[in-house]
């Protein structure tokens, strides 16, 4: 013991190294010795001086943070998961361009050192002696210090937080490990990994997703004066960003070609002629790898929980995520959705013009609608929690103009609005959600989520739930087809008295407000929409059972067993109303869809693999039969689909079933629409229920079905949509109930093709909905402007 603590006391004390004689060797080699122990202390960060030292194993192993992308079921790229937005490339996939820039304005000596250049150390030390601070750092210091994070306040020890210390320690950390990084990797390698873990500004990291973000280019792609523009950047990702420092951006970029001409890269004549131009961008709109959307949201919803239960991180490990959605069809979608709601918006807008469209269920404007509502929505609870609930202070805060920038169909618009003025404007905003699923091999196809994600975070397909009207009747038909019924059997539009619960009377109209007196099939009935009959077979198998066949078919949310459920007066959402329809177009099988198909690892090895699940829950015979009687709102007289036949949707004797839907007063339109590989389901509305159209203007036919239909009208022209035309096809067991049936005479009160088909609600049983409260309180104030 007293041998080692003698030994280690030689070792600290050098006394070992006074046997050498020459006075400037012993002292040369104390320093040296020196410069080992610190060395050795920073490694293992001894006393927690030093703080984070890349080991060689993190060297050899580089872990830099990748985003993780999402792709269409054609690889087309949705977006992305990220904290860093980095997307690798590999050397040769770089412009030679972008190379020789980083070279000429970097580090022009590269190729000749190993990771330290002395001469520009020594040349940057006497620069700063003069005054003239000038880097000396190498390309592999620079990505030493940008992959490991070495200058980072987490990474470093108590010692750094002495600042020339610090300056000392951070620099020491940098050599040492650019030295490790030559030893291990060639200069191409070196190269790349600069390249893919540098910031470019805008949180794009690396130089792909920089080229794909400034110029909509590859990095291969790249010309000079782009690589240029990009290297000219990395001085000062802020001062010389070119979307917002266009003058500078373009000084730097000089700054760049003319090292470039100085060190050999190009020549003079080039240098001059590239100079002159102007600088040019060309930034991809709505780029999927930048911008948010319903549908990035909802794959982080589906995968969140499978990727921490296996240890992943979704903004960090570079996982390829793959899904159902076709890029063509989903593409028509957005363009159905867009087109129709900005004409369904004017239409809206022209019809009030300067009333307010706050209504009560008698048509009377809703007095003091904004201040009412405000209360509750997040900015109402902030400013109350600010002004400790003095009403009086919140309410002069609600009345201050600031600026905002707000949602039009024609871009975004500043403006000086109130809180109260923007919940007025954005009230009278209609939205949307639209999903198609294959029922065959159950994947979502195409998903929009609303009109814009950028302003209405709120997802009206998943998320939002509103009253299905006429879109729900199916239900009860499904349940006198599964009881004794079929689709010929007869019954009278005459009036209908339904006395439940002891003294609870339902007494429902017609949308046209009397009655035929005339016997109709039964799918006639469900073609014209008529409630009267709709309410006698509710009556005959029971509402309970028709909630029962709608639970049993995929309808999820709750729903209130009263007779009045036959007409949609529950509150259900579109993605349920698409899973169950379904069951119409696939031989009766209940389907639980898929929108993830499956997980990768960065390295192309599978992780996680997703199958929709299928049950049999009616016979393929009463499926059938369904679709033959949902094909009657097109084929019979005065069936509520029939604006289909304005629209190009039948080629090659394609066939189409589907029904309309429109709630009280028109706050909600609805359309499910089907074929023999695409079930649609449509819902349009305000986000107020108060806040709706007057008259037949509010229908479903004419708000929801025209973006089914001009979506199908783009895809049946795209052999690569997904979707072709086709016949719904029988079942291989014989069709047992009768379905052909006799024509009746042609009913003259049913002609208008675009017949009304609202919901005549049980006011005694359907939830006191408040008119004030909005499907999405989050949605009705934008914070913008706070």
């Amino acid at each position: 013991m007293h041998k080692t603590i003698l030994l280690l006391k030689s070792v600290f004390t050098f006394s070992y190294l006074n046997s050498v004689k020459n006075r400037y060797l012993r002292w040369l080699a104390k320093l040296l010795m020196l410069v080992v122990y610190y060395v050795i202390a920073l490694h293992i960060n001894f006393l927690w001086l030093f703080g984070y030292m890349p080991k060689l194993s993190d060297v050899r192993n580089p872990q830099v943070a990748i985003a993780t992308e999402i792709y269409t079921e054609d690889s087309v790229l949705l977006g992305k998961f990220y904290n860093e937005n980095r997307t690798p490339v590999q050397f040769s996939a770089i412009s030679k361009n972008a190379v020789d820039a980083l070279v000429a304005t970097e580090d022009v000596r590269f190729y000749q050192h190993h990771g330290l250049d002395l001469f520009a150390l020594a040349g940057g030390i006497y620069s700063t002696t003069r005054g003239d601070e000038r880097g000396a750092s190498t390309i592999t210091q620079q990505l030493a210090k940008n992959m490991y994070n070495i200058r980072k306040r987490k990474n470093q020890g108590l010692l750094q937080h002495v600042p020339f210390l610090n300056t000392i320690i951070s620099k020491t950390k940098e050599w040492i490990t650019s030295l490790k990084l030559e030893v291990f990797y060639s200069k191409d390698e070196i190269l790349e990994m600069y390249f893919n873990t540098v910031d470019f500004g805008n949180n794009w990291y690396g130089i792909k997703v920089a080229a794909q973000n400034y110029f909509s280019k590859q990095p291969s792609q790249l010309n000079l004066e782009e690589s240029a523009t990009l290297i000219g950047l990395l001085k000062a990702t802020s001062s010389y960003n070119p979307l917002t420092n266009k003058k500078r951006s373009r000084d730097r970029r000089n700054v760049v070609l003319s090292q470039m001409k100085k060190y050999g890269f190009i020549s003079q004549q080039v240098a001059d002629s590239v100079m002159q131009l102007p600088l040019k961008l060309n930034r991809a709109k709505n780029n999927p790898g930048t911008s948010d959307s319903y549908l990035k949201q909802l794959v982080y919803r589906i995968v969140k929980s499978e990727c921490e239960s296996k240890g992943l991180n979704i903004f960090e490990d570079g996982l390829k995520i793959y899904t159902t959605i076709n890029s063509h069809l989903q593409l028509y979608a957005q363009q159905a959705v867009a087109e129709q709601m900005k004409k369904n918006q004017k239409q809206f807008d022209e019809q009030w013009r300067q009333q307010s469209p706050w209504r009560d269920d008698k048509g009377n404007e809703i007095k003091n609608f904004a201040e009412s509502a405000i209360v509750y929505t997040p900015v109402y609870e902030r400013l109350s929690k600010l002004y400790d609930g003095n009403k009086d202070s919140i309410t002069v805060a609600l009345n201050i103009k600031r600026p905002m920038k707000v949602f039009t169909y024609t871009g975004s618009k500043d403006t000086m609005f109130s809180y109260l003025d923007s919940l007025k404007y954005y009230a009278k905003i209609l939205n949307t959600g639209m999903m198609s699923l294959n029922p065959v091999n159950g994947e979502i196809k195409a998903y929009v989520g609303g009109i814009d994600y950028n302003y209405f975070k709120f997802d009206h397909v998943w998320q939002s739930k509103r009253q299905a009207g006429s879109t729900f009747k199916p239900f009860a038909y499904l349940a006198a087809i599964e009881d004794t019924f079929s689709p010929c059997t007869r019954m009278n539009d005459v009036p209908v008295r339904i006395i439940y619960e002891g003294n609870q009377v339902w007494e429902p109209k017609n949308s046209t407000g009397g009655f035929t007196y005339t016997s109709k099939t039964l799918r006639r009935a469900l073609a014209q929409s008529v409630n009267s009959i709709t309410a006698q077979i509710t009556e005959d198998v029971g509402w309970e059972t028709v909630v029962e066949y709608a639970h049993l078919l995929g309808i999820r949310s709750a729903l209130d067993t009263v007779p009045s459920i036959c007409l949609g007066s529950s509150d259900v959402n579109v993605y349920e109303m698409v899973c169950a329809y379904a069951a119409f177009a696939n031989g009766g099988k209940k389907t639980d869809p898929i929108l993830v198909k499956s997980i990768y690892s960065n390295d192309g090895s599978l992780i996680q693999e997703f199958k929709p699940t299928f049950t049999q829950v009616i016979s393929e015979e009463n499926a059938w039969l369904m679709l033959y009687m949902l094909q009657g709102t097109l084929q019979e007289p005065g069936g509520t689909s029939q604006a289909l036949w304005g629209y190009n949707v039948f080629p090659k004797g394609n066939e189409i079933a589907g029904k309309t839907g429109t709630t009280s007063n028109y706050s909600d339109a609805w359309y499910m629409g089907i074929t023999h590989d695409l079930v649609t389901g449509v819902w349009v509305g305000a986000p107020y229920r108060s806040v709706h159209f007057r008259g037949a203007s509010g229908q479903g036919s004419r708000l929801a079905l025209p973006i089914f239909a001009k979506m199908m009208e783009k895809a049946y022209k795209d052999s690569e949509s997904g979707v072709v035309p086709g016949k719904f096809v029988k079942p291989n067991t014989r069709i047992k109930k009768e379905y052909y049936c006799d024509m009746e005479d042609y009913d003259l009160s049913m002609t208008d093709s675009l017949a009304m088909d609202s919901l005549v609600a049980d006011s005694l049983r359907i939830r006191n909905y408040h008119l004030f409260e909005a499907d999405s309180l989050r949605d009705t104030i934008p914070v913008s402007g706070d």
